[in-house]
């Protein structure tokens, strides 16, 4: 069968996506370290608090999410320096997720981005504290956006990322994962599952970035689209990995969805299968972008960046 991917002559077409990456990465990291509490002059017992937040907040990373939020707004014309607070805040978000899900209640894992989980070093309570900072943390600097954002879009990005990581979002796709361990289930289920746990702030960021760049109604929709099925792309590829990767790759423990009996779509549908179902759903998200221009490219690359990586 041949791939719908590697026929794209967008994802054949040279750019330098890596240079891209390392770039948005300082961009938003330095934006991270501003907007970041400090906890100079404060009581230990507060002082610790935010250094655990900042210990997973700084611990690495890809920084894909706040990276698609640069990129969405970029693409319709919006400038990087407008849309990073919202950047921070969805990295802010997405790390507050990773501290609970590595607890012993959730996914119980040691290990995290090659180093200690927050937990290890911080004790249980002082995870779940750290990651309810970063999650409030979030949107204080949602609410702080640029002033020349129309207070009705300042409302309307809180709504969409509120959703996104609330209890028809993230959250929720998180309980269904959970509830769903040891259980044979659909692929409706399983694709509900990934939607939301993982696809719903992926897609978020994109939706964010684009009302904060001026998307028009169609632009808006489109790239809603394309948020949608990257956001699927990037856990059925997690998925691959968990089964194909090792820790060292991965920075976190290898086959740990097996060890929890998870669902995933390579217990479904094999491994072969899943690969393909991964390149079919990067296709679809390009699609969603043929009506954009040149602009757009960093959002192309960063699709089949989503299906090729390997960690």
């Amino acid at each position: 069968m041949t791939s719908p991917i590697n026929n794209d002559p967008i994802r054949n077409k040279p750019m330098d996506l890596q240079n891209y990456l390392k770039d948005k990465r300082a961009l938003v990291e330095e934006a991270m370290a501003d907007l970041m509490l400090d906890s100079d002059n404060l009581p230990n017992e507060l002082a610790r608090h935010i250094e655990a937040m900042r210990y997973s907040l700084f611990a690495g990373g890809k920084r894909v999410r706040p990276i698609l939020c640069v990129a969405a707004c970029e693409s319709v014309g919006g400038t990087a320096s407008k849309v990073l607070p919202a950047a921070v805040a969805l990295e802010c978000i997405h790390t507050y997720s990773l501290i609970h899900d590595d607890l012993p209640a959730m996914d119980d894992d040691n290990l995290r981005r090659g180093k200690p989980t927050n937990h290890m070093l911080y004790g249980e309570a002082g995870a779940i504290l750290a990651g309810d900072g970063l999650l409030t943390l979030a949107f204080e600097l949602l609410s702080e956006l640029a002033a020349d954002i129309e207070p009705i879009d300042r409302l309307r990005i809180i709504n969409i990322i509120a959703r996104a990581a609330g209890p028809l979002g993230m959250v929720g796709g998180q309980a269904m994962d959970i509830a769903c361990e040891g259980k044979e289930i659909g692929i409706d289920t399983l694709r509900q599952i990934h939607s939301r746990k993982t696809g719903a702030l992926i897609t978020a960021a994109v939706q964010s970035g684009a009302v904060i760049g001026g998307a028009s109604p169609e632009k808006f929709s489109a790239l809603s689209t394309y948020g949608e099925k990257i956001g699927l792309a990037f856990q059925i590829v997690d998925d691959l990995l968990n089964v194909e990767g090792s820790t060292e790759q991965l920075g976190k423990a290898a086959g740990s969805d097996i060890k929890l009996s998870k669902a995933t779509y390579p217990a479904i549908f094999g491994v072969e299968r899943t690969r393909e179902l991964a390149e079919q759903t990067i296709a679809d998200a390009l699609k969603a972008l043929e009506n954009f221009d040149e602009h757009s490219d960093p959002l192309r690359r960063l699709a089949t960046y989503i299906v090729s990586r390997n960690n």
